[in-house]
Formats: C-alpha cells, sequence, structure tokens
C-alpha cells in the first residue's frame, strides 16, 4: 500500500523546507510519496524545493495563478498514486509525527476516513475567534448529520481510495473542508477521529476569516437538504463570487476607518 501526502501551500516559503524535513525524519509503516501544490504564490515555491525535486523525493505541481486550497487539493489528488491518501497543511501547524498514528485505524481495516482532531484538549495560542468557530461549525455539522466530531475543520484527514472514488469533490477554497465530510459522511462513511497534536502558525497569517465560515454553514445546508436545487445553487454561488467579497471589502474599510479615527 502507498500512502499519498497531499501539500497545498500558498506563501508558505518560511516553513516548506522544515515541513518537508519533518516528513522525511518520519518512519511510516508502509510506503509513501509527496504531492507539493504551489497555488500561484508570490513566489514560486519550486526554488525552495529545488533539491528534493532532483531527488526524486517530492512530485512539485505550479499553479501559476492562485485559485484556492480546494482546486489546489482537487489537482494534487490526480497527481496521486496512493491508496490512501490526507491532506498536510504547508504552515506547521499540523505535525507529521501524528500520520502513522492516524494511518494505524486504517491499516488495521477499523476505518476508511480518519480525522487527526485538535480538540481533545483545548490548542495553545489558537485565537479564541478560531476556536469559537471551529467549534460551532462542528456542532452545526453534528446536527444536520447526526454524527458526534469534535473537530470538522481539522486539516488532518484521511481517506481511502475506496472513500475518494464515491465522491466527487467540486469545491475551489476552503469550503473543501465541509464539502467532503458532508459528501463522506452522506456515503454511509464513519469518520473515526484521533487526538493530535497541535501548534498555532509562527509564521505569516491565516488565511481563512468569518466569511468563510458562513459559506462553510451554507454549503453544510445544501449538500444535506438539497444538493442539486438550482435555486440554492446560484444564490450560493452570488454569495461566494459576489456578496461574499463585497462584505470582506466593507468590513475592512469600516476597520480602518475606525482605527483612523482613533489615531
Amino acid at each position: 500500500m502507498k500512502l499519498s501526502i497531499i501539500i497545498p501551500c500558498y506563501n508558505e516559503e518560511h516553513t516548506i523546507n522544515a515541513l518537508l524535513d519533518t516528513i522525511f525524519k518520519v518512519k511510516f509503516p508502509i510506503e509513501r510519496e509527496i504531492i507539493v501544490i504551489d497555488d500561484g504564490s508570490t513566489v514560486n515555491h519550486k526554488q525552495f524545493v529545488l533539491n528534493e525535486i532532483k531527488d526524486n523525493k517530492i512530485k512539485f505541481v505550479r499553479i501559476p495563478e492562485n485559485q484556492g486550497k480546494g482546486i489546489a487539493i482537487r489537482i494534487g489528488l490526480k497527481y496521486a498514486s496512493g491508496d490512501i491518501f490526507i491532506i498536510q497543511d504547508a504552515d506547521l501547524e499540523y505535525l507529521p509525527q501524528d500520520i502513522p498514528t492516524l494511518l494505524k485505524p486504517i491499516l488495521e481495516g477499523e476505518a476508511e476516513v480518519v480525522y487527526g482532531t485538535r480538540f481533545a484538549k483545548k490548542p495553545k495560542f489558537m485565537a479564541r475567534s478560531h476556536y469559537l468557530a471551529n467549534k460551532l461549525l462542528t456542532t452545526i455539522t453534528n446536527i444536520l448529520y447526526n454524527t458526534n466530531l469534535t473537530d470538522m475543520e481539522t486539516g488532518y484527514k484521511l481517506f481511502t481510495k475506496n472513500v475518494l472514488g464515491k465522491i466527487e469533490l467540486n469545491t475551489r477554497e476552503f469550503e473543501f473542508e465541509p464539502e467532503i465530510t458532508s459528501k463522506i459522511l452522506l456515503n454511509g462513511f464513519k469518520i473515526k477521529e484521533i487526538p493530535i497534536n497541535y501548534q498555532y502558525r509562527k509564521h505569516g497569517a491565516a488565511k481563512i476569516n468569518w466569511l468563510d465560515g458562513i459559506e462553510g454553514v451554507l454549503l453544510l445546508i445544501q449538500q444535506r437538504f438539497c444538493p442539486s436545487s438550482i435555486v440554492y445553487g446560484f444564490l450560493y454561488r452570488i454569495y461566494k463570487f459576489h456578496f461574499k467579497k463585497v462584505i470582506f471589502n466593507l468590513t475592512k474599510f469600516m476597520v480602518n476607518y475606525i482605527h483612523m479615527r482613533r489615531i
């Protein structure tokens, strides 16, 4: 069996080498491959991982323009040749040392989907707003899908080729997390959670915001009740591609305005 590690990255030049070095040091119980997807970063990450490419330690794909995490993952999956897949964020919030533990239930035939939960205990240094948003989205997921998850938004999601073959992924950005979760559950697969270590990012800023959270809720509702609804799909696209941007720019303007008034 083979594990495919999909690494979508956008402007993670400060951490990508350290992440790869950490992965190389981990002893995996099965063969593994690494696919790095540079999602239109302002600086081509190929220059940072050139030695690993030359040594055939990784596959590297560069998307010319930023498309979003969801698209980067979908492209990575097309290049993957494994039997089991895991998404690995490039910011070193999730520690590759945990991957063998997450693999165990799948290798032992206990599960086909494993999530690494950050909330077995409260993550250190996670912003309170992010903590509460994650808990809210997970609670909504549990209510809508009659499950008992603790961390729906976790970046550590493992799933088998059989699971991937039963679902169709369409999302573009951070709504990937609720999309894959809802489709896994709707197809009758159980999600096994295992506690993981977690450290809040030390470089750069989190790219997700509260508007992405609203989008996640809308997608969870759509997938649960009306996945094929043309009307709901139309309204969802209006929010995603038009209304969301207007709200973001207006909020940014108001924050800057209040800041200037205080000065």
